[in-house]
C-alpha cells in the first residue's frame, strides 16, 4: 500500500450534486478509477457510500474518482439528467488533466454498484461518443437491463419513475439508456454478481452476459455463492477483494 490519499471535493457542473471526490495517491501518473454508487438513482442514496472503497482503492496507488450525479427527488434527475451528469462527470477528467492534475487517462475504469452499475456500463458505451476512453466496466450487482428489471419488478417502479415512462412509451429511451439495449459497448466488462443477491437478482446479470458475449463484448460474469446485494461496500469482504484484485490487475 502507498500512504494515505490526498481527497479533494470537486464540482463538475452547477448543481450541488454535480461533485465528486477525487483521491490521489503519492504516484505519478496513476490509472483512474471512477466509482458511481447505488441507491435505485434516488435520494438520499449518495457517494459516501463508496467511500471506504475510494480509499481502499486509493491506498493501492490509484487516483480515485468518487462521483455524485442528481438523484429522484431533485430537479433535473431522471432521464435524461442523471446519465448526463455521470458523462460530464467523466469528462471533467480531461479538464482536471489539462489543469495540471496528474493522471493518466489512457488507462480509466469506471465501477459500479446496483443503479450505479447501470452507470457504469452505460457511460463505457459511450466511448465512440467520449474524450474519456474507458479500458474497464465494471458492474457490481449491476441493473444492466432496464427493462428487464421493469419487467420483473426490481426496485418496484423505479426504472418507470427514472425514464419517464415504460419501455413500450419510449423505446427510443430505452434504447439510449440501457446497456444491455446498447451492446456491443465495445470495452471490457467484468460483472461480479451474488447468488443470494435478493435487491437485484443474479439473473439479470446472467442474460445480460450472455447477451453481451452474443454481440461481441469481451465480458466476465463472476457469480459469488452466498453473496447478497451489499457486501461490495465493504473493503474488508471477499466480493470487495475479488473487484480490487480484478481492477488493479487490468488498469494499474
Amino acid at each position: 500500500m502507498t500512504s494515505p490519499a490526498r481527497r479533494q471535493a470537486i464540482r463538475y457542473g452547477p448543481s450541488a450534486d454535480q461533485e465528486g471526490d477525487l483521491l490521489l495517491p503519492d504516484a505519478p501518473r496513476p490509472a483512474v478509477v471512477c466509482l458511481l454508487h447505488g441507491g435505485f438513482w434516488r435520494m438520499p442514496w449518495s457517494r459516501d457510500q463508496m467511500t471506504p472503497v475510494a480509499e481502499d482503492l486509493a491506498s493501492r496507488g490509484v487516483a480515485v474518482w468518487n462521483l455524485e450525479y442528481r438523484r429522484l427527488g431533485v430537479p433535473g434527475a431522471g432521464w435524461p439528467g442523471t446519465m448526463e451528469d455521470v458523462a460530464s462527470g467523466m469528462e471533467h477528467l480531461a479538464h482536471l488533466a489539462a489543469e495540471g492534475v496528474p493522471l493518466d487517462l489512457d488507462r480509466i475504469a469506471v465501477a459500479g454498484h446496483s443503479a450505479g452499475g447501470h452507470l457504469a456500463l452505460w457511460v463505457a458505451g459511450r466511448n465512440r461518443r467520449s474524450r474519456i476512453r474507458v479500458r474497464l466496466a465494471v458492474g457490481l450487482a449491476p441493473i444492466s437491463d432496464l427493462a428487464g428489471a421493469l419487467e420483473t419488478g426490481v426496485g418496484g417502479n423505479v426504472v418507470e419513475e427514472l425514464m419517464g415512462g415504460t419501455p413500450s412509451q419510449y423505446p427510443e429511451r430505452y434504447q439510449a439508456a440501457s446497456p444491455r439495449q446498447m451492446l456491443p459497448l465495445a470495452v471490457s466488462q467484468l460483472i461480479l454478481h451474488g447468488t443470494d443477491d435478493d435487491a437485484v437478482p443474479v439473473a439479470l446479470s446472467r442474460g445480460y452476459a450472455r447477451a453481451a458475449a452474443a454481440a461481441g463484448d469481451a465480458v466476465e460474469l463472476v457469480e459469488l455463492p452466498g453473496a447478497g446485494h451489499m457486501e461490495f461496500l465493504d473493503p474488508a469482504s471477499e466480493a470487495h477483494a475479488i473487484l480490487r484484485d480484478r481492477l488493479l490487475a487490468r488498469v494499474a
